[in-house]
């Protein structure tokens, strides 16, 4: 009874007391605020990517546009997020007068846009030719043949790979506190920082990430079944 009661009373006192969980909150709205923005980058990024990296096989005028594509995905891939991060806002943001959040925002959907490419591509690839090539008979551009016929099969086979790199942005999120940031993690360690105690709020700090992990892929499995049903019907 005790340790429970000894427990409860360092839970007030780094949480309770003086309002600290606001710390909490607060950086807990920047977390996903930088997520939800950077997922919406990366997406984008990585479906033009990779849809010129699919299309530059067959045409020839955008090997350019697939060596830039390569390019791209080389560096982002071969380098730490942390440092993708710091060039950001050290360097290419460093005389410009900008949010911190629009550069992290920045820096991780570049760094998303880069893993989403090399999987949108493999959903891409997986697709048999012959639905491109029916597409074309139907009188579909290339465009139109990517919107509609293309592209929806391949998220359904790549929608678990997607959804693990949502995930795994959401917690290399945790290192904007290097470019002065107040995210989840930041808020756990200034309570540290303020009451010595670093059990309770880094425990707190990563049962907030765990719950929301949680979540995330109990939701994309929600939305896999629905998929799996609306194929079956």
């Amino acid at each position: 009874m005790n340790v429970f009661s000894s427990l409860w009373d360092r839970i007030v006192f780094n949480l309770v007391d003086k309002g600290r969980y606001m710390y909490l909150l607060n950086g807990l709205k920047i977390t996903l605020i930088i997520t939800f923005f950077a997922v919406l980058l990366g997406i984008t990024i990585g479906t033009l990517t990779a849809i010129i990296k699919v299309a530059a096989q067959d045409n020839k005028k955008i090997r350019p546009l697939e060596v830039i594509a390569d390019l791209y995905t080389t560096i982002i891939r071969g380098t730490p997020v942390m440092v993708q991060l710091l060039i950001v806002y050290f360097v290419i943001f460093a005389s410009v007068d900008v949010s911190k959040v629009v550069i992290a925002i920045i820096a991780f959907g570049l760094n998303s846009g880069a893993y989403v490419t090399e999987i949108i591509r493999a959903g891409i690839l997986a697709v048999d030719k012959g639905q491109t090539e029916a597409g074309r008979s139907l009188g579909l551009t290339t465009r139109q043949t990517y919107r509609y016929i293309v592209l929806p099969q391949a998220i359904k086979n790549i929608l678990p790979a997607l959804g693990n790199e949502f995930i795994s942005l959401l917690k290399e999120t945790a290192v904007v506190g290097y470019i002065g940031l107040q995210d989840l993690t930041m808020g756990g360690d200034i309570i540290r920082s303020r009451t010595y105690d670093a059990f309770v709020p880094l425990i707190t700090v990563a049962l907030i990430y765990l719950l929301i992990v949680i979540g995330l892929s109990a939701a994309l499995k929600k939305f896999e079944r629905r998929l799996r049903r609306s194929d079956n019907s």
